[in-house]
C-alpha cells in the first residue's frame, strides 16, 4: 500500500480522538517505553503494549469522538482495529514520535458466526492501522489482534520491528486464507469519522455500525474455534 504523504510535524500534536496530551496516555506511554534509548525501540515497545495490553473486541463499535478517543480505549482495556490504532498513535505522539492513522478495506476470512450474521459480508471497511514516522520514513504497524486471540485462531501474531511494515498475513499457518487488502483509504492526522459513517451505513446490511453489538466476542471466538475443530 502507498506510504503516508503527511507532514510528520502535523502528526505530533493531539487531535480530537488522538488525545496524546491526556495524563493517562502519557503515563501509559512512559510505562511502556521504560528505559528505551531511541525512537525505534520506543515505538516497538508501544506497539506491543497496545497489541497485547488491549483486547481486540469488534462488538459494539460506536463512531463518535468519545468512543474513538485513545484515552477511552485505554480505560476500557479493549477496542477494535481503529481504536487500537488511535491509541498507538496517541502513545507515539505522547513521547514525541510522529504517528498517523491509516485505513484500508480488507476481506477477513476469520470471524465469528455473530459477525457474519450481522454484517452479511466478510469485507471490513475502513480497517485501521497506525503509520509511524521512524528513521525518516513512514512505517505501518497493525496492533489490532492481541497474541492470545491469534493463538485461538491459529494465526501468526503480527510482529513489528520499527523498520518494515507490519500488515496482516494473507494466509494462516495451516494454509487457510486469512486477510486480503482490497482498497487503500489513505492516512490521516485524525479519524475521518463522517467518511467511515457513510461507508458503514451504505455497505452493511446489518446495523449501521457494521458490528455484532450485544455479544461476548471472546466467548464467540471460543465457540468458533470449537466449531472449526
Amino acid at each position: 500500500m502507498p506510504t503516508a504523504a503527511l507532514d510528520p510535524a502535523a502528526c505530533l500534536t493531539a487531535s480530537a480522538t488522538v488525545d496524546a496530551g491526556a495524563p493517562a496516555i502519557r503515563a501509559f506511554a512512559a510505562a511502556a517505553i521504560g528505559d528505551a534509548a531511541n525512537e525505534r525501540t520506543r515505538a516497538v515497545r508501544l506497539y506491543y503494549a497496545v497489541r497485547d495490553g488491549m483486547r481486540y473486541d469488534p462488538y459494539g463499535i460506536a463512531l463518535d469522538v468519545e468512543s474513538l478517543r485513545a484515552s477511552t480505549t485505554l480505560a476500557r482495556r479493549r477496542g477494535w482495529c481503529v481504536t487500537k490504532a488511535v491509541l498507538l498513535a496517541a502513545s507515539c505522539r505522547a513521547v514525541g514520535i510522529p504517528a498517523a492513522l491509516g485505513f484500508a478495506d480488507v476481506r477477513n476470512h476469520l470471524s465469528t458466526e455473530r459477525m457474519r450474521r450481522s454484517m452479511q459480508t466478510d469485507v471490513f471497511y475502513w480497517h485501521g492501522y497506525t503509520s509511524i514516522h521512524l528513521g525518516g520514513q513512514w512505517v505501518k504497524a497493525t496492533p489490532a489482534f492481541n497474541v492470545e486471540l491469534c493463538e485461538k485462531f491459529n494465526l501468526a501474531a503480527l510482529e513489528f520491528d520499527g523498520r518494515t511494515d507490519s500488515l496482516f498475513h494473507p494466509f494462516a499457518p495451516d494454509g487457510t486464507r486469512h486477510m486480503e487488502y482490497l482498497r487503500y483509504r489513505g492516512e490521516y492526522v485524525d479519524v475521518p469519522i463522517e467518511a467511515i459513517r457513510e461507508t458503514f451505513a451504505s455497505a452493511y446490511a446489518g446495523p449501521a455500525s457494521g458490528t455484532a453489538a450485544g455479544g461476548d466476542f471472546e466467548a464467540d471466538v471460543e465457540a468458533e474455534t470449537r466449531r472449526r475443530g
